[in-house]
Protein backbone atom coordinates (compact mmCIF):
# COMPACT_ATOMS: atom_id res chain seq x y z
CA UNK A 1 0.00 0.00 0.00
CA UNK A 2 1.23 3.49 -0.88
CA UNK A 3 2.44 5.41 2.18
CA UNK A 4 0.13 8.28 3.08
CA UNK A 5 1.20 11.72 4.28
CA UNK A 6 -0.88 11.51 7.46
CA UNK A 7 -2.09 8.82 9.84
CA UNK A 8 -5.23 10.77 10.79
CA UNK A 9 -7.10 13.79 9.44
CA UNK A 10 -9.81 15.38 11.60
CA UNK A 11 -12.57 16.53 9.24
CA UNK A 12 -14.94 19.11 10.73
CA UNK A 13 -12.25 20.31 13.11
CA UNK A 14 -13.95 23.64 13.85
CA UNK A 15 -17.26 22.06 14.92
CA UNK A 16 -17.89 22.01 18.67
CA UNK A 17 -16.96 18.36 19.19
CA UNK A 18 -14.31 18.71 16.48
CA UNK A 19 -12.57 21.35 18.58
CA UNK A 20 -12.71 19.10 21.65
CA UNK A 21 -11.23 16.26 19.60
CA UNK A 22 -8.45 18.47 18.18
CA UNK A 23 -7.57 19.81 21.63
CA UNK A 24 -7.38 16.26 22.95
CA UNK A 25 -5.16 15.03 20.10
CA UNK A 26 -2.95 18.10 20.50
CA UNK A 27 -2.43 17.40 24.21
CA UNK A 28 -1.80 13.70 23.52
CA UNK A 29 0.36 13.94 20.42
CA UNK A 30 1.32 17.52 19.57
CA UNK A 31 3.35 17.80 16.38
CA UNK A 32 5.72 14.91 17.03
CA UNK A 33 3.73 12.32 18.93
CA UNK A 34 2.48 8.81 18.19
CA UNK A 35 0.71 9.91 15.01
CA UNK A 36 1.19 12.35 12.17
CA UNK A 37 -2.07 14.23 11.82
CA UNK A 38 -3.82 17.22 10.31
CA UNK A 39 -7.06 19.17 10.63
CA UNK A 40 -9.55 19.87 7.86
CA UNK A 41 -12.69 21.90 7.28
CA UNK A 42 -14.29 24.34 4.92
CA UNK A 43 -13.60 27.60 6.79
CA UNK A 44 -9.95 28.70 6.83
CA UNK A 45 -10.61 31.48 9.36
CA UNK A 46 -12.24 29.13 11.88
CA UNK A 47 -9.38 26.64 11.53
CA UNK A 48 -6.87 29.45 12.11
CA UNK A 49 -8.72 30.55 15.26
CA UNK A 50 -8.67 26.96 16.51
CA UNK A 51 -4.91 26.67 15.95
CA UNK A 52 -4.28 30.00 17.70
CA UNK A 53 -6.22 28.72 20.69
CA UNK A 54 -3.94 25.68 20.87
CA UNK A 55 -0.82 27.84 21.15
CA UNK A 56 2.22 29.04 19.24
CA UNK A 57 3.48 25.61 18.18
CA UNK A 58 0.12 24.68 16.68
CA UNK A 59 0.71 27.10 13.82
CA UNK A 60 2.72 24.25 12.28
CA UNK A 61 -0.22 21.83 12.50
CA UNK A 62 -1.11 20.96 8.88
CA UNK A 63 -4.43 22.36 7.67
CA UNK A 64 -6.50 21.24 4.68
CA UNK A 65 -9.52 23.03 3.25
CA UNK A 66 -12.34 20.68 2.27
CA UNK A 67 -16.09 20.94 1.80
CA UNK A 68 -18.34 17.98 2.67
CA UNK A 69 -20.35 18.61 -0.49
CA UNK A 70 -17.42 18.58 -2.93
CA UNK A 71 -16.27 15.11 -3.93
CA UNK A 72 -12.95 16.39 -5.31
CA UNK A 73 -12.14 17.84 -1.87
CA UNK A 74 -13.02 14.56 -0.18
CA UNK A 75 -10.89 12.54 -2.60
CA UNK A 76 -8.00 14.89 -1.88
CA UNK A 77 -8.43 14.21 1.85
CA UNK A 78 -8.47 10.46 1.34
CA UNK A 79 -5.36 10.61 -0.85
CA UNK A 80 -3.44 12.16 2.04
CA UNK A 81 -4.41 10.00 5.03
CA UNK A 82 -4.89 6.49 6.32
CA UNK A 83 -7.84 7.47 8.56
CA UNK A 84 -10.46 10.19 8.26
CA UNK A 85 -12.27 10.95 11.52
CA UNK A 86 -15.37 13.04 10.88
CA UNK A 87 -17.43 15.26 13.19
CA UNK A 88 -19.51 16.76 10.35
CA UNK A 89 -23.12 16.02 11.22
CA UNK A 90 -25.99 15.37 11.17
CA UNK A 91 -24.39 12.67 9.09
CA UNK A 92 -27.59 11.82 7.23
CA UNK A 93 -27.46 15.37 5.85
CA UNK A 94 -23.73 15.93 5.40
CA UNK A 95 -21.85 12.65 5.78
CA UNK A 96 -22.84 10.30 2.95
CA UNK A 97 -20.40 11.51 0.30
CA UNK A 98 -17.40 11.09 2.60
CA UNK A 99 -18.34 7.51 3.49
CA UNK A 100 -18.74 6.75 -0.23
CA UNK A 101 -15.32 8.19 -1.09
CA UNK A 102 -13.60 6.42 1.82
CA UNK A 103 -15.14 3.10 0.75
CA UNK A 104 -14.04 3.63 -2.85
CA UNK A 105 -10.47 4.71 -2.03
CA UNK A 106 -9.71 2.17 0.70
CA UNK A 107 -9.44 4.88 3.37
CA UNK A 108 -10.31 3.97 6.95
CA UNK A 109 -13.02 6.07 8.57
CA UNK A 110 -14.64 6.65 11.96
CA UNK A 111 -17.29 9.04 13.29
CA UNK A 112 -19.64 9.68 16.19
CA UNK A 113 -23.00 9.26 14.49
CA UNK A 114 -25.98 7.81 16.28
CA UNK A 115 -28.23 7.85 13.20
CA UNK A 116 -29.09 4.19 12.78
CA UNK A 117 -31.26 4.74 9.70
CA UNK A 118 -28.33 6.43 7.94
CA UNK A 119 -25.89 3.70 8.99
CA UNK A 120 -28.24 1.11 7.47
CA UNK A 121 -28.26 3.03 4.19
CA UNK A 122 -24.47 3.35 4.16
CA UNK A 123 -24.00 -0.39 4.78
CA UNK A 124 -26.41 -1.28 2.00
CA UNK A 125 -24.84 1.15 -0.46
CA UNK A 126 -21.12 0.77 0.26
CA UNK A 127 -20.28 -2.39 2.22
CA UNK A 128 -19.33 -4.43 -0.85
CA UNK A 129 -17.14 -1.58 -2.10
CA UNK A 130 -15.39 -1.25 1.28
CA UNK A 131 -14.71 -4.98 1.38
CA UNK A 132 -13.11 -4.80 -2.07
CA UNK A 133 -11.03 -1.68 -1.37
CA UNK A 134 -10.01 -2.65 2.17
CA UNK A 135 -11.58 0.41 3.81
CA UNK A 136 -12.60 -0.16 7.44
CA UNK A 137 -15.66 2.00 8.17
CA UNK A 138 -16.49 2.34 11.88
CA UNK A 139 -19.53 4.38 12.90
CA UNK A 140 -20.64 5.20 16.47
CA UNK A 141 -17.28 5.94 18.10
CA UNK A 142 -18.60 8.39 20.71
CA UNK A 143 -20.81 7.95 23.78
CA UNK A 144 -23.08 6.19 21.36
CA UNK A 145 -21.95 3.50 21.22
CA UNK A 146 -18.45 2.83 22.57
CA UNK A 147 -19.28 2.36 26.30
CA UNK A 148 -22.19 0.03 25.49
CA UNK A 149 -20.46 -1.91 22.73
CA UNK A 150 -17.19 -2.37 24.60
CA UNK A 151 -18.93 -2.86 27.95
CA UNK A 152 -20.79 -5.86 26.52
CA UNK A 153 -17.58 -7.20 24.98
CA UNK A 154 -15.76 -6.79 28.30
CA UNK A 155 -18.46 -8.67 30.23
CA UNK A 156 -18.68 -11.43 27.60
CA UNK A 157 -14.92 -12.00 27.73
CA UNK A 158 -15.14 -12.30 31.51
CA UNK A 159 -18.07 -14.72 31.31
CA UNK A 160 -16.20 -16.97 28.88
CA UNK A 161 -13.18 -17.07 31.19
CA UNK A 162 -15.16 -17.55 34.40
CA UNK A 163 -17.97 -19.83 33.22
CA UNK A 164 -16.85 -21.16 29.85
CA UNK A 165 -19.84 -19.63 28.05
CA UNK A 166 -21.06 -16.14 27.14
CA UNK A 167 -23.95 -14.34 28.77
CA UNK A 168 -27.23 -15.17 27.07
CA UNK A 169 -28.72 -11.90 28.29
CA UNK A 170 -27.16 -8.58 29.31
CA UNK A 171 -29.05 -5.65 30.76
CA UNK A 172 -27.26 -2.28 30.61
CA UNK A 173 -28.47 0.17 33.23
CA UNK A 174 -27.41 3.81 33.38
CA UNK A 175 -26.70 4.39 37.07
CA UNK A 176 -25.42 7.95 36.68
CA UNK A 177 -25.38 10.36 33.75
CA UNK A 178 -24.17 13.89 34.39
CA UNK A 179 -23.81 16.18 31.41
CA UNK A 180 -25.58 18.36 28.88
CA UNK A 181 -27.55 17.03 25.93
CA UNK A 182 -25.57 17.38 22.70
CA UNK A 183 -26.96 19.83 20.15
CA UNK A 184 -25.73 17.57 17.37
CA UNK A 185 -27.54 14.59 18.88
CA UNK A 186 -30.78 16.57 19.12
CA UNK A 187 -30.41 17.77 15.53
CA UNK A 188 -29.94 14.17 14.40
CA UNK A 189 -33.02 13.03 16.34
CA UNK A 190 -35.13 15.79 14.82
CA UNK A 191 -33.87 14.90 11.36
CA UNK A 192 -35.00 11.29 11.94
CA UNK A 193 -38.52 12.52 12.70
CA UNK A 194 -38.47 14.41 9.39
CA UNK A 195 -37.39 11.27 7.56
CA UNK A 196 -40.14 9.22 9.22
CA UNK A 197 -42.72 11.85 8.24
CA UNK A 198 -41.56 11.60 4.63
CA UNK A 199 -41.36 7.78 4.62
CA UNK A 200 -43.74 6.01 6.99
CA UNK A 201 -42.09 2.63 6.33
CA UNK A 202 -38.98 3.92 8.13
CA UNK A 203 -40.74 3.73 11.51
CA UNK A 204 -41.07 -0.05 11.15
CA UNK A 205 -37.41 -0.36 10.15
CA UNK A 206 -36.28 1.68 13.15
CA UNK A 207 -38.18 -0.70 15.45
CA UNK A 208 -36.14 -3.66 14.17
CA UNK A 209 -33.36 -4.46 16.69
CA UNK A 210 -31.40 -6.15 13.89
CA UNK A 211 -31.68 -3.21 11.47
CA UNK A 212 -27.92 -2.98 10.87
CA UNK A 213 -27.15 -6.67 11.43
CA UNK A 214 -26.44 -8.99 8.47
CA UNK A 215 -29.50 -11.09 9.33
CA UNK A 216 -32.57 -10.84 11.52
CA UNK A 217 -32.54 -13.45 14.27
CA UNK A 218 -35.50 -15.15 15.90
CA UNK A 219 -34.70 -13.98 19.44
CA UNK A 220 -37.22 -11.36 20.53
CA UNK A 221 -35.46 -8.44 22.17
CA UNK A 222 -36.61 -6.76 25.39
CA UNK A 223 -37.21 -3.02 25.25
CA UNK A 224 -37.88 -0.61 28.11
CA UNK A 225 -40.46 1.81 26.69
CA UNK A 226 -42.27 2.81 29.89
CA UNK A 227 -41.52 3.06 33.59
CA UNK A 228 -40.95 -0.39 35.08
CA UNK A 229 -39.18 -1.99 38.03
CA UNK A 230 -36.06 -4.09 37.45
CA UNK A 231 -35.52 -6.72 40.19
CA UNK A 232 -31.97 -7.36 38.95
CA UNK A 233 -30.82 -3.74 39.29
CA UNK A 234 -33.22 -3.22 42.22
CA UNK A 235 -34.37 0.05 40.70
CA UNK A 236 -37.17 1.66 38.75
CA UNK A 237 -36.31 2.18 35.10
CA UNK A 238 -37.01 4.80 32.47
CA UNK A 239 -36.29 4.55 28.73
CA UNK A 240 -32.74 5.51 27.74
CA UNK A 241 -32.57 7.84 24.76
CA UNK A 242 -29.47 6.15 23.30
CA UNK A 243 -30.85 2.60 23.50
CA UNK A 244 -32.18 2.73 19.95
CA UNK A 245 -28.70 3.02 18.48
CA UNK A 246 -26.62 1.23 21.14
CA UNK A 247 -28.63 -1.99 21.05
CA UNK A 248 -28.41 -2.15 17.25
CA UNK A 249 -24.63 -1.69 17.34
CA UNK A 250 -24.25 -4.43 19.98
CA UNK A 251 -26.26 -6.88 17.87
CA UNK A 252 -24.14 -6.07 14.80
CA UNK A 253 -21.01 -6.67 16.89
CA UNK A 254 -22.36 -10.08 17.85
CA UNK A 255 -22.97 -10.98 14.21
CA UNK A 256 -19.56 -9.72 13.04
CA UNK A 257 -17.88 -11.85 15.71
CA UNK A 258 -19.52 -14.99 14.31
CA UNK A 259 -22.27 -14.76 16.91
CA UNK A 260 -19.83 -15.12 19.77
CA UNK A 261 -22.57 -14.01 22.17
CA UNK A 262 -24.93 -16.64 20.73
CA UNK A 263 -27.88 -16.39 18.36
CA UNK A 264 -30.28 -16.26 21.32
CA UNK A 265 -28.46 -13.29 22.88
CA UNK A 266 -30.71 -10.60 24.35
CA UNK A 267 -29.72 -7.06 25.21
CA UNK A 268 -31.50 -3.92 26.37
CA UNK A 269 -30.71 -0.58 27.98
CA UNK A 270 -32.52 1.70 30.44
CA UNK A 271 -32.00 4.51 32.97
CA UNK A 272 -32.02 3.68 36.69
CA UNK A 273 -34.10 6.14 38.73
CA UNK A 274 -33.93 4.56 42.19
CA UNK A 275 -36.36 2.47 44.20
CA UNK A 276 -39.45 3.36 46.15
CA UNK A 277 -42.06 5.98 45.36
CA UNK A 278 -39.56 8.67 44.31
CA UNK A 279 -37.84 6.30 41.89
CA UNK A 280 -41.17 5.33 40.37
CA UNK A 281 -42.29 8.95 39.93
CA UNK A 282 -38.94 9.91 38.40
CA UNK A 283 -39.14 7.00 35.95
CA UNK A 284 -42.68 7.96 34.96
CA UNK A 285 -41.66 11.59 34.50
CA UNK A 286 -38.67 10.72 32.31
CA UNK A 287 -40.70 8.30 30.21
CA UNK A 288 -43.43 10.91 29.70
CA UNK A 289 -40.88 13.61 28.91
CA UNK A 290 -39.17 11.49 26.27
CA UNK A 291 -42.49 10.57 24.68
CA UNK A 292 -43.51 14.23 24.67
CA UNK A 293 -40.27 15.30 23.01
CA UNK A 294 -40.61 12.69 20.27
CA UNK A 295 -44.23 13.65 19.61
CA UNK A 296 -43.28 17.32 19.55
CA UNK A 297 -40.37 16.69 17.19
CA UNK A 298 -42.66 14.80 14.82
CA UNK A 299 -45.10 17.71 14.39
CA UNK A 300 -43.87 20.61 12.20
CA UNK A 301 -45.18 23.49 14.41
CA UNK A 302 -43.79 22.13 17.69
CA UNK A 303 -40.64 20.94 15.93
CA UNK A 304 -40.02 24.54 14.88
CA UNK A 305 -40.50 25.76 18.47
CA UNK A 306 -38.12 23.08 19.80
CA UNK A 307 -35.43 23.96 17.27
CA UNK A 308 -35.84 27.71 17.70
CA UNK A 309 -36.17 28.11 21.45
CA UNK A 310 -35.67 24.89 23.43
CA UNK A 311 -32.93 22.51 22.32
CA UNK A 312 -29.22 23.39 21.95
CA UNK A 313 -28.14 24.11 18.41
CA UNK A 314 -25.43 22.13 16.61
CA UNK A 315 -22.13 23.88 17.27
CA UNK A 316 -23.18 24.95 20.76
CA UNK A 317 -22.10 23.23 23.93
CA UNK A 318 -20.92 23.50 27.52
CA UNK A 319 -17.76 25.21 28.72
CA UNK A 320 -14.66 23.15 29.41
CA UNK A 321 -15.34 23.55 33.14
CA UNK A 322 -18.85 22.15 32.71
CA UNK A 323 -17.49 19.25 30.66
CA UNK A 324 -15.03 18.46 33.45
CA UNK A 325 -17.90 18.28 35.95
CA UNK A 326 -19.70 15.66 33.88
CA UNK A 327 -19.39 11.88 34.26
CA UNK A 328 -21.26 8.61 33.79
CA UNK A 329 -21.59 5.20 35.40
CA UNK A 330 -23.03 2.29 33.43
CA UNK A 331 -23.80 -1.16 34.87
CA UNK A 332 -23.98 -4.36 32.82
CA UNK A 333 -25.89 -7.25 34.40
CA UNK A 334 -25.18 -10.53 32.62
CA UNK A 335 -26.76 -13.99 32.92
CA UNK A 336 -25.51 -17.14 31.19
CA UNK A 337 -27.72 -19.93 29.85
CA UNK A 338 -26.96 -21.92 33.02
CA UNK A 339 -28.05 -19.09 35.30
CA UNK A 340 -24.61 -17.81 36.31
CA UNK A 341 -24.43 -14.04 36.78
CA UNK A 342 -21.79 -11.36 36.36
CA UNK A 343 -21.83 -7.58 36.67
CA UNK A 344 -19.53 -5.05 35.03
CA UNK A 345 -19.13 -1.33 35.54
CA UNK A 346 -18.05 1.18 32.88
CA UNK A 347 -17.39 4.78 33.88
CA UNK A 348 -16.27 7.97 32.17
CA UNK A 349 -14.73 11.05 33.77
CA UNK A 350 -16.26 13.85 31.66
CA UNK A 351 -19.52 15.02 30.11
CA UNK A 352 -20.56 11.99 28.02
CA UNK A 353 -21.76 13.85 24.93
CA UNK A 354 -18.85 16.27 24.68
CA UNK A 355 -15.59 15.85 26.60
CA UNK A 356 -15.72 12.07 26.90
CA UNK A 357 -16.98 11.63 23.35
CA UNK A 358 -14.07 13.71 22.02
CA UNK A 359 -11.57 11.53 23.84
CA UNK A 360 -13.22 8.27 22.78
CA UNK A 361 -13.35 9.35 19.15
CA UNK A 362 -9.70 10.39 19.26
CA UNK A 363 -8.53 7.09 20.67
CA UNK A 364 -10.67 5.18 18.17
CA UNK A 365 -9.03 7.06 15.29
CA UNK A 366 -5.52 6.43 16.61
CA UNK A 367 -6.31 2.77 17.33
CA UNK A 368 -7.65 2.38 13.80
CA UNK A 369 -4.53 3.99 12.34
CA UNK A 370 -1.88 2.22 14.41
CA UNK A 371 -3.22 -0.95 16.02
CA UNK A 372 -5.55 -2.51 13.45
CA UNK A 373 -3.42 -3.73 10.56
CA UNK A 374 -4.71 -7.09 9.35
CA UNK A 375 -8.49 -6.80 9.46
CA UNK A 376 -10.42 -6.87 6.20
CA UNK A 377 -12.37 -3.97 4.81
CA UNK A 378 -16.06 -3.52 5.55
CA UNK A 379 -18.45 -1.82 7.94
CA UNK A 380 -17.30 -2.73 11.44
CA UNK A 381 -18.26 -1.77 14.98
CA UNK A 382 -15.89 -0.60 17.74
CA UNK A 383 -16.09 -3.97 19.53
CA UNK A 384 -15.78 -6.19 16.46
CA UNK A 385 -12.79 -4.35 14.97
CA UNK A 386 -10.86 -2.67 17.80
CA UNK A 387 -12.12 -4.56 20.85
CA UNK A 388 -9.68 -5.03 23.69
CA UNK A 389 -7.03 -2.85 22.04
CA UNK A 390 -9.41 0.09 22.19
CA UNK A 391 -10.45 -0.76 25.76
CA UNK A 392 -6.78 -0.58 26.73
CA UNK A 393 -6.32 2.81 25.05
CA UNK A 394 -9.47 4.22 26.64
CA UNK A 395 -8.40 3.14 30.12
CA UNK A 396 -4.85 4.42 29.70
CA UNK A 397 -5.64 7.77 28.11
CA UNK A 398 -9.33 8.69 27.89
CA UNK A 399 -10.58 8.47 31.48
CA UNK A 400 -12.76 5.37 31.06
CA UNK A 401 -12.75 2.40 33.43
CA UNK A 402 -13.93 -1.16 32.78
CA UNK A 403 -14.36 -3.17 35.97
CA UNK A 404 -15.84 -6.54 36.90
CA UNK A 405 -17.87 -6.28 40.13
CA UNK A 406 -18.49 -8.87 42.79
CA UNK A 407 -22.07 -10.15 42.64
Amino acid sequence: MKKKEFDVIVFGASSFVGQILVQYLWKRHGLNGEIKWAIAGRDADKLAVLKNRLGEQARELPTILANAGKETDLRNLCAKTRVVVSTVGPYALYGSDLVKVCAETGTDYCDLTGEVQWIARMIEAHEDTAKQSGARIVHCCGFDSIPSDLGVLFLQKAASVQYGEPCQQIRMRVRKLKGEFSGGTVASMINVTREVAADRSLAKKLANPYLISPARLAARQPNVSFAEFDPVAKSWLAPFVMAGINTRVVHRSNALQNYGYGKEFKYDEAMMTGNGFKGRMTAMGLASGMAGFLIGAALPPTRWVLEKFVVPKPGEGPSETSQQRGSYDLRFYGTTSKGNTLTAKVTGDMDPGYGSTGKMLGEAAVCLALDIQNHAGGFWTPASLMGEQLISRLQQHAGLTFELLQN
